[in-house]
C-alpha cells in the first residue's frame, strides 16, 4: 500500500467518525424534545442493543418505567402504545452511540495493527476509542440523574454529554482536514488566525448554550422572535439565582442563546465579507462558506423558535450548528495550515 492510499483511509475514518457523531448528537436531541431520554432504565452495553421482542418484555421495560418521577409527573398516564414510542427515540439514541464506537474502535485497531497512523497524531487517535468509552459513561451518568429526585436529567449532565461529544467531532474534523497536507506552508497573519480562533470558540459556547436551553426545555417558550414577551429583556430574565441564573433559568437560557446567535451571525457574515477582500483565498473560500452557513444556521433557529421547537425542524438547527462547526474548523486548519 502506498502512503498516500494510508493517509486517504484514515481520512475516510475520521470523517465517517465526525458524520456519526453529528447524527448522534441530532437523535440525541430529538431524544431531549420528545422526552424520551429516561425510557429505558438500565444500561445495558452490549444486550441493550436488543429491543423488547415479546408482549413480556414490552411489559417489564413499561413497568420499570412507571417507577420514576418523569413516569408520574411529566408522562402522568401514560400508555404502553405512548411508551413504546418514547422507548424507540431513546433506543435508536443508545443504537447510534454504539455506531459511533463502533466505526471509532474497530477501524482504530486495524490501523493501529498495520503502523497505518501516523506517530504524530497517534496520541490523538488513540484518545479517539477512549473518549467514545467515557461518552458511553457520560450519557449513562446524565440518564441516571433523572430516575430518582428528578422528573428530568441534569442540564449540567446534559451539556456535559454534548460538550464530550462535541470535542470528539472536532478532533475528527480537524485532524481529517490537515492530515496529508504537502505544499509550501500557506500560515495566515496572526489576526485571521485569531479571528477564526475567536468565531470557532463561540460557535462552541452557542452550540454549548444551546444544550442548557434542551436541558431546560427552555425552547418552548417564547416562540417569538425577535422580542421576548414583547420586550427586549424578558420578564423573569433574572431569577435571583445569582450566577446560576445563566444555567438553571429557562428564560435567561432562551435569552442568552439568541444573544449568543445572533452574536455569531453577524460576527461570521461581517468576517466573510472582510476575509472576501483581504485574506489568504484559500481561507476566505472557507469563511464565505461560514457565512453562508451561518446566515442558513440563524433562519434555521428563528423556524425553530416559531415553531415550538418541532422535532424535525430542530434537528436540523441542530446539524446547521455541527455545520458551522465544520466549516470553521476546516477554515482554522487552512489559517495555521496545520499538518498532520
Amino acid at each position: 500500500m502506498t502512503n498516500d492510499y494510508r493517509i486517504h483511509a484514515v481520512r475516510r475514518w475520521l470523517y465517517a467518525t465526525a458524520i456519526t457523531v453529528a447524527l448522534t448528537v441530532a437523535i440525541g436531541g430529538a431524544t431531549r424534545l420528545t422526552e424520551s431520554g429516561l425510557s429505558i432504565t438500565e444500561w445495558k452495553p452490549v444486550t441493550g442493543v436488543v429491543p423488547p421482542m415479546s408482549a413480556a418484555s414490552w411489559q417489564e421495560a413499561y413497568d420499570q418505567y412507571l417507577q420514576i418521577p418523569e413516569a408520574r409527573t411529566v408522562h402522568a398516564g401514560i400508555t404502553l402504545p405512548q411508551f413504546k414510542a418514547l422507548y424507540w427515540w431513546e433506543w435508536a439514541h443508545r443504537l447510534a452511540g454504539r455506531v459511533v464506537g463502533l466505526v471509532v474502535a474497530l477501524p482504530f485497531l486495524f490501523f493501529w495493527r498495520r503502523g497505518w497512523i501516523p506517530k504524530p497524531i497517534f496520541g490523538r487517535m488513540l484518545a479517539l476509542p477512549l473518549l467514545v468509552g467515557a461518552q458511553g459513561a457520560l450519557g449513562w451518568y446524565m440518564v441516571s440523574s433523572g430516575l430518582s429526585g428528578r422528573t428530568s436529567v441534569s442540564p449540567y449532565r446534559l451539556v456535559a454529554h454534548l460538550s464530550l461529544a462535541l470535542l470528539i467531532f472536532a478532533i475528527a474534523v480537524w485532524t481529517a482536514g490537515s492530515l496529508g497536507r504537502s505544499g509550501e506552508p500557506r500560515r495566515a497573519t496572526g489576526p485571521v488566525r485569531q479571528a477564526v480562533t475567536m468565531l470557532t470558540t463561540l460557535v462552541v459556547v452557542t452550540i454549548v448554550s444551546g444544550g442548557f436551553v434542551a436541558g431546560l426545555d427552555a425552547g418552548r417558550i417564547f416562540n417569538e422572535f425577535p422580542l421576548m414577551g414583547g420586550r427586549v429583556v424578558p420578564a423573569g430574565y433574572d431569577a435571583g439565582l445569582g450566577f446560576r441564573n445563566f444555567f438553571e433559568n429557562p428564560v435567561a437560557a432562551q435569552f442568552n442563546h439568541r444573544l449568543l446567535a445572533v452574536l455569531l451571525t453577524v460576527l461570521t457574515f461581517a468576517t466573510g465579507l472582510v476575509a472576501e477582500r483581504r485574506w489568504p483565498p484559500n481561507v476566505a473560500r472557507w469563511m464565505r462558506f461560514a457565512a453562508l452557513v451561518a446566515l442558513v444556521q440563524a433562519t434555521l433557529g428563528i423556524t425553530t423558535l416559531l415553531s415550538g421547537a418541532a422535532v424535525g425542524v430542530a434537528m436540523g438547527h441542530q446539524l446547521g450548528a455541527v455545520g458551522l462547526l465544520t466549516v470553521l474548523l476546516l477554515a482554522g486548519v487552512e489559517a495555521t495550515d496545520a499538518r498532520a
